[in-house]
């Protein structure tokens, strides 16, 4: 059968969840991208209320902790991560009051919320940013941000070379209260979101406060946005080189992974670590709360040039936990996911913190899709490929995922077995890459496309007003009621494997795994008490029977000593 949960192996291990010093070592953490998760008022957005309705079924697939793209209030020039008032929340997803509520009944249900946090940028709607451009030169206000006078004979130029990720300069000129052509500020985004200068007091006051308000209203913790970039080169040095992006994630540049971010984190780590645990030991009671602390985390959005430079943003006086993203940009190929394994638990044992995993996000073309086409294009694909591969290796990669040591994030629909919409007509689309000349390749809304919740409907129980991005054909037999209770379906694989990695003994936390021989385009690796196998490769391939079949990503058969290990396929044992 595909799937096959047997009862776990007992024992106790150095690895094993209980020998843990925090939740968030070995946490599954589910992201909700809210405007695509579920929209509780019917006008085609999804909303808090709409995720606070929804998470019992949160809690019944057995994540840990919810991570929750932001909601604060935003023009949304790119979808809320352009940030007008941290401590409010938008209009179209409900009220400060919402929040609470979201956080309350997440706690009553066992489940931890973790908030984004952007704060390499606002909006340009933000006060202070209004304030220095209606005071014009000379604003102390203008400090708080970049502005530089041009180069040229009228300033007619950009201050520097630098490019913005979403393409064109990263520069954008203003204009002064008079009327004539001002200095220019920096955005490494969009022109709607204007940097912080980070080097000024009042910046890193204002963020010690907006930790608190969050942390006091009951958070556990902070999914920091372009962490790598607040800090800046001094001097604003140029480049000297064209199509910066190709640059990205191979070299430190001057606006990312400077080490003068550091400060800030180990500044933000003396805030967090003040605080008790949101839920407690036991659970969410007062009780609870009072006894435990160190329970609210920090979680690092870091594009740096190697794994050994992402450890540093969690060392043990700064974050609790980065993104992998160099296991995200891995191909499904047997030799480089051991590499990047390899180099990921190496990197992050020394200083003690959590390896993290992650197949998909909201910035990405779904792993379903990526694994359906070839290898070597990157991590947005605008073609469908082969939808059965792409599903069967999307499975295996999963099991592989929640089998190793450290913590495991889940986006949002991944469950399901979604594949990115890449059918969508531009009138639809809206990501603020799209629409620009150059950058990124703007198809990010193929990832972003509601979830369905039900087989019929008018958004597939999304909510009853349609929704703000186009569902494809087909999108209802993919949902979580046409799922539910289907032995096979990807979604009841989901819920197993969360389950048997709680309950195992060997898996969840750790630092390390014990490779076993294999052959070529598979992997065979050992925890305590347990046996990972992954073939990589397009034919069945036969291997010794490993003990008992805990869990399988696709059906597989038993003769004797041996198993016919299907293609593209993980089955996890117990020994």
């Amino acid at each position: 059968m595909t799937q096959h949960l047997a009862a776990p192996s007992t024992g106790t291990s150095a690895d094993a969840p209980g020998h843990r010093t925090g939740w968030w070592q070995d946490a599954v953490i589910y992201q909700v991208y809210p405007r695509s998760f579920a929209d509780g008022n019917g006008d085609g957005m999804g909303d808090l209320a709409g995720v606070t309705a929804r998470l019992p079924y949160l809690r019944d697939l057995g994540v840990d902790a919810v991570w929750l793209s932001p909601f604060y209030a935003s023009p949304q020039a790119d979808a809320g991560y352009d940030v007008a008032d941290y401590r409010a929340i938008d209009p179209m997803f409900g009220t400060l009051l919402d929040a609470d509520a979201l956080i309350r009944d997440a706690h009553e249900l066992g489940l931890r919320i973790i908030v984004d946090l952007v704060p390499n940028h606002s909006s340009d709607r933000h006060e202070w940013f209004r304030r220095a451009l209606a005071e014009g030169p000379g604003s102390a206000l203008r400090d708080r941000y970049h502005f530089r006078p041009g180069k040229g004979t009228d300033g007619e130029l950009p201050p520097n070379d630098w490019e913005s990720i979403f393409g064109g300069p990263a520069w954008t000129r203003t204009t002064d209260p008079d009327g004539t052509p001002g200095d220019w500020y920096l955005h490494l985004f969009a022109p709607e979101q204007p940097d912080f200068n980070w080097e000024h007091p009042a910046v890193a006051d204002e963020f010690r406060s907006i930790l608190r308000f969050w942390l006091d209203m009951g958070v556990d913790g902070f999914r920091v946005d372009v962490a790598h970039g607040l800090v800046k080169a001094e001097g604003l040095p140029d480049l000297g080189t064209h199509d910066q992006l190709k640059l990205l994630g191979n070299d430190v540049m001057p606006f990312f992974d400077q080490d003068g971010v550091h400060a800030v984190y180990r500044s933000w780590r003396t805030i967090l670590d003040e605080y008790p645990d949101a839920m407690g030991p036991e659970g969410p009671s007062s009780e609870g709360r009072r006894r435990a602390t160190g329970g609210r985390i920090l979680v690092a959005e870091a594009w740096t040039p190697t794994v050994e430079r992402t450890a540093n943003y969690v060392r043990p006086d700064e974050m609790h936990q980065a993104f992998n993203f160099q296991y995200l940009a891995t191909a499904w190929d047997a030799q480089a996911l051991r590499e990047v394994i390899d180099t990921s638990l190496n990197a992050m044992r020394p200083v003690g913190a959590p390896t993290t995993w992650v197949l998909s996000n909201h910035d990405v073309t779904r792993h379903a899709t990526r694994f359906a086409n070839p290898p070597g294009l990157g991590t947005q694909i605008r073609t469908a490929g082969d939808r059965e591969l792409g599903l069967r290796r999307a499975r295996a990669a999963t099991l592989l995922m929640l089998a190793l040591p450290g913590s495991a994030y889940v986006y949002q629909g991944e469950e399901l077995g979604l594949p990115d919409v890449t059918e969508l007509p531009d009138e639809a689309r809206q990501d603020p890459s799209f629409f620009r000349a150059e950058g990124q390749d703007g198809f990010r809304d193929g990832c972003r496309v509601p979830i369905p919740w039900t087989r019929e409907g008018s958004s597939h129980g999304f909510g009853t007003g349609g929704s703000w991005l186009p569902q494809p054909a087909g999108w209802g037999e993919l949902s979580i009621e046409a799922q539910t209770g289907v032995a096979g379906s990807t979604l009841e694989l989901y819920r197993s494997a969360i389950a048997a990695r709680r309950a195992h003994p060997g898996l969840g936390a750790g630092t390390a795994v014990e490779w076993l021989d294999a052959p070529e385009g598979l992997l065979i690796f050992a925890r305590p008490g347990f046996v990972c196998t992954v073939n990589t490769t397009d034919t069945a391939v036969r291997i010794p029977v490993r003990g008992t079949v805990l869990l399988s990503s696709a059906p597989v058969t038993t003769d004797g000593a041996e198993i016919e290990l299907p293609a593209d396929t993980t089955v996890w044992w117990t020994v």
